[in-house]
């Protein structure tokens, strides 16, 4: 670290008040302004203490703390203010254990000692850091996102933290910890990517002498507690994050309820979080709202919900943490006791109106009042609602908490502004969904292509169907056994729906990577299958690649081309498929997995514009209800609304 702390000239006008442009004509109209001391000629660097010395002359630096003094100069000059912390973190615990000063933190401290010990002959050692911390966490540019402590306390108050023991595998700065330890957490553990965020949130520990320690590291690639349980587990884990170690851990022990997809990393936090409870232990996880309804989520929500593991969805606020413009849900799961039956009902919680603050009481006494009689029949009309859960294993296995709550048999404005909302989220998601693409040179060459059949026959992928039922085209459904994927099902996107037929010739297995195809369709339509067990239904052809030659994603996007639904239809018709004679272009199997995962997203994105049209259809209605029975009244216009536009 340099020894002489510096200030930037957009720092000189926060630190006075001011704008930039007064700093500029300090400069210029007085001789005696500090010289800079590095930086560019256009982006100059001064002398704090010079400056300092110069504003408070001139009258015009203001009176301030000396937490917040010692702050500017721990931050001014440094990129990762994170680093300086850390070195008075650790100044203050050799401090307070034996009176001692850390070597490490005079070099990274540079002179500011006597203020450090200052403070903490103010505050004392604990308070001290607390109050640098405050800053540090403190929303703005370049700074960490925190987790509010009001949502914290909320966090820990539903996982039951008091007198347990806690964990937190994505730390960030501490601030679900620190909650815990506030709940009355005996020990708190912790793991964070970030080291300078690790060190951080360990030293808060420390200072506090809360048994435990938070460790670096990536949790999901790298556990750093492996084996180890805890009484309770907190935690806000990063969004959206693909590249989170899918290829690497897809036989890792954690996933009890099925290998959480790619597009799914938060699927993958809530069960290492389940992995380290304690039979009984509770996890609160904070989840984007999309976790509750994404189709490629549901077979995991489905079996955590059959197996007692899910107990609750809250949806909070906009705004109770970042990113503040989505309304986030927090996730209650519970380490199902050994032998204990499965719970009728999961909790549902719509708290998005409001303020978290005021709300959080609430919701406790909520969840403390379900989990007392846990299949009783609690309801609260438009907040909360005890659901069955076989009521939410329906085939989209939504556990959007607004679209389970009882609307009396009229749609409440409550539901109608929930649906506006949730429409307007999935319309957000539209532009990240869509596949990044680039178009090629108009001279490109024709691809080459080769057809299914010669696919087939090369062993590049087995080729099976359509199945048939022998006899009469009648149905004979058997009862129970596995699921058969039938036509309908692939055409809507939908889990297998089918019951298995007596009369197949044989039964087929679907696996995970296999592609099916209707026979007959309006349209040609290809589908990867995502999960094991379900049976080949009827008027399918199934074709299943080899791995070390065929992207099962490429392929069904090669399918579904316009080309080849010309190419494999029959002479009479568009609506029977020989899919033999489909063409899929030649590609090296690198090539083959970057265009299946554009197609992949291709799919979600479908998937989204289905839900869309679908809740648009829902709002419509109500909306149109509402209004024909009086329920809604139609907003006034201002004067410049619903005009044509001039020349028109």
């Amino acid at each position: 670290m340099q020894e002489t702390p510096t200030i930037t000239a957009a720092e000189i006008a926060r630190l006075a008040g001011v704008g930039r442009a007064a700093v500029s004509n300090w400069r210029k109209r007085h001789g005696d302004f500090p010289e800079p001391v590095g930086g560019s000629a256009t982006s100059p660097e001064f002398d704090l203490a010079q400056v300092e010395q110069w504003l408070r002359g001139q009258g015009k630096l203001p009176e301030m703390s000396r937490a917040d003094r010692l702050w500017r100069h721990l931050t001014a000059g440094r990129e990762n203010p994170a680093t300086a912390l850390a070195a008075v973190g650790e100044h203050l615990l050799i401090r307070q254990r034996d009176g001692e000063r850390s070597s490490r933190a005079g070099d990274q401290l540079a002179g500011l000692l006597p203020e450090v010990d200052a403070l903490a002959d103010e505050l004392g050692p604990q308070g001290a850091f607390d109050e640098l911390w405050q800053r540090f966490s403190a929303p703005g540019p370049g700074r960490p996102f925190a987790t509010p402590d009001d949502l914290a306390d909320l966090m820990a108050g539903l996982a039951g933290v008091g007198g347990g023991t806690v964990l937190d595998p994505a730390a960030g700065t501490g601030a679900t910890l620190r909650a815990a330890v506030r709940a009355g957490g005996t020990a708190a553990y912790g793991q964070e990517l970030d080291e300078e965020l690790a060190r951080l949130a360990g030293l808060w520990l420390a200072l506090r002498a809360v048994p435990g320690e938070v460790r670096p590291g990536d949790s999901l690639r790298t556990d750093a507690f492996p084996g180890h349980t805890v009484d309770a587990v907190v935690c806000h884990p990063p969004f959206g994050i693909t590249n989170w170690g899918v290829e690497e851990l897809g036989y890792d022990p954690r996933w009890e309820y099925g290998v959480p997809p790619r597009t799914e990393p938060e699927l993958a936090w809530v069960q290492h979080a389940l992995a380290h409870l304690r039979p009984g232990g509770h996890a609160v996880l904070l989840m984007p709202p999309t976790a509750a309804g994404r189709r490629g989520a549901r077979r995991i929500r489905a079996e955590l919900l059959r197996r007692g593991a899910l107990r609750a969805v809250i949806a909070l606020p906009a705004g109770a943490a970042a990113p503040h413009g989505v309304p986030l849900h927090l996730w209650v799961l519970r380490r199902p006791p050994v032998d204990a039956p499965a719970p009728a009902r999961a909790l549902l919680v719509d708290a998005a109106d409001g303020d978290l603050t005021a709300l959080a009481p609430r919701v406790l006494a909520t969840w403390r009042a379900f989990t007392s009689v846990p299949d009783a029949d609690l309801e609260e009309a438009g907040f909360a609602r005890a659901v069955p859960v076989i009521e939410l294993l329906d085939e989209e296995v939504d556990l959007t908490p607004a679209r389970r709550q009882p609307a009396g048999g009229e749609a409440t404005g409550e539901h109608l502004v929930r649906t506006r909302e949730r429409l307007a989220a999935i319309v957000g998601e539209l532009p990240a969904l869509m596949p990044q693409v680039t178009p090629e040179s108009d001279g490109a060459a024709s691809p080459l292509t080769l057809s299914i059949a010669e696919l087939a026959r090369t062993g590049a992928l087995h080729l099976i169907g359509p199945v048939r039922a022998a006899g009469s085209d009648g149905e004979t459904p058997l009862s129970g056994g596995p699921k058969a994927m039938t036509v309908q099902d692939v055409l809507n996107g939908t889990e297998p729906s089918g019951q298995a037929d007596e009369r197949l010739g044989q039964e087929i297995r679907l696996a995970a990577g296999d592609v099916v195809v209707p026979m007959i369709a309006r349209q040609l339509t290809a589908r990867v299958v995502t999960s094991e067990g379900a049976l080949l239904g009827r008027n399918l052809y199934l074709l299943r690649p080899n791995p070390a030659a065929l992207d099962p994603w490429f392929l069904a996007g090669q399918l579904r081309t316009s080309a080849n639904e010309k190419q494999a239809s029959s002479l009479s018709g568009t609506l029977r498929f020989d899919i033999r004679r489909a063409q899929v272009r030649r590609l090296p199997l690198a090539e083959q997995r970057a265009h299946g995962e554009a197609f992949r997203r291709l799919d979600a994105f479908e998937s989204a514009i289905r839900q869309a049209a679908n809740l648009g259809a829902e709002l419509v209605q109500m909306t149109a209800d509402g209004l024909a029975r009086g329920a809604l009244a139609p907003t006034a216009r201002r004067p410049d609304q619903g005009k044509a536009p001039k020349g028109h």
